[in-house]
């Protein structure tokens, strides 16, 4: 049995997203074996990260300077905006480096049963961001949930009478996706998204 000390920290560490109890204690174990590297390498990591974290004011991207890396980079294409839900999501989309333009995160989705209302989400600020200009397209990169479909229409109904272009993440069959595992929604939107072949 460990001190409470360590059984806190493991503890910690069991409500990060996918460690358990059991993957806690093993990643608390290394870090006890590697105390003189990795884990004064965490701790030195984590205070820095806690005491300059903040959210970008242009597109809600959390980094560790305002604007945010992305939005500071003179190399994005601002003629374009990707608009997520969830930071997250930003970040999934970026390691891909396919999407070269600017990001814009919600914060959420809207929701009627959890009583997420458009005020809620950061749309007003992606309407003034479209306002000012500048702006070709608008990529509405929701999850393929209900509640993400309900909030892509409604931002695209927000912007119907913009000079922009809406267009949104394509849906249906994964690559190497085997149609008997894939579920009759994946299915049928794979259906209605289908495309000539040449």
């Amino acid at each position: 049995m460990a001190s409470q000390e360590i059984e806190n920290l493991a503890a910690a560490l069991a409500r990060l997203p996918g460690l358990g109890p059991r993957s806690a204690r093993r990643a608390v174990l290394w870090l006890v074996k590697h105390r003189e590297t990795a884990l004064r390498q965490v701790i030195e990591a984590l205070g820095t990260v806690q005491s300059r974290l903040v959210e970008c004011k242009t597109c809600g991207n959390v980094d560790t300077q305002n604007p945010c890396t992305i939005c500071a980079d003179p190399k994005r294409d601002a003629k374009s905006i990707c608009v997520v839900e969830d930071v997250a999501d930003l970040w999934a989309l970026d390691r891909a480096r396919l999407f070269t333009g600017r990001y814009h995160v919600l914060g959420g989705r809207l929701s009627a049963l959890d009583g997420v209302r458009p005020e809620d989400l950061a749309i007003d600020s992606l309407l003034a961001r479209v306002a000012q200009g500048g702006v070709d397209e608008v990529v509405l990169a929701m999850n393929a949930t209900l509640e993400g479909q309900t909030t892509a229409h409604y931002i695209a109904e927000r912007l119907e009478d913009r000079p922009v272009r809406i267009t949104q993440l394509a849906h249906g069959l994964p690559v190497g996706g085997e149609l008997d595992y894939l579920d009759e929604g994946t299915l049928a939107q794979a259906l209605r998204a289908r495309r000539p072949l040449s």
